[in-house]
């Protein structure tokens, strides 16, 4: 079966995504706070955290709660790892709060 689009990867995560939302008995915080420990546990990019922000402000995550899931997982996944993740969160918000305020700025 051939796709047509232009973005085939992105179009097959998002399916992903979506089938796992939909066969997932999580609420929605517990679903996102899973996958952080995840993309901590995989020693995930900056980019990987990125597609989880927006959801994560659905879910009222607070800034509490994502470092409580990195101290929870410290001993399971080591140092290095939780680490690693914090940095690549921060450089996550970093980057949606400039996509934003580039939006802000060509809207205004």
């Amino acid at each position: 079966m051939a796709t047509t689009s232009d973005t085939p990867v992105l179009d097959t995560l998002a399916a992903m995504t979506l089938d796992s939302v939909e066969r997932c008995g999580l609420s929605a915080d517990m679903l996102i706070l899973t996958r952080i420990a995840a993309l901590a546990a995989m020693d995930a990019p900056a980019v990987s955290y990125l597609a989880h922000i927006d959801a994560a402000a659905k879910a009222n995550l607070t800034p509490r709660q994502l470092q409580d899931i990195l101290v929870a997982i410290a001993p399971i996944v080591g140092t290095a790892r939780v680490m690693s993740a914090a940095t690549h969160i921060t450089e996550a918000l970093g980057i949606a709060i400039a996509v934003a305020e580039a939006e802000a700025e060509a809207e205004a």
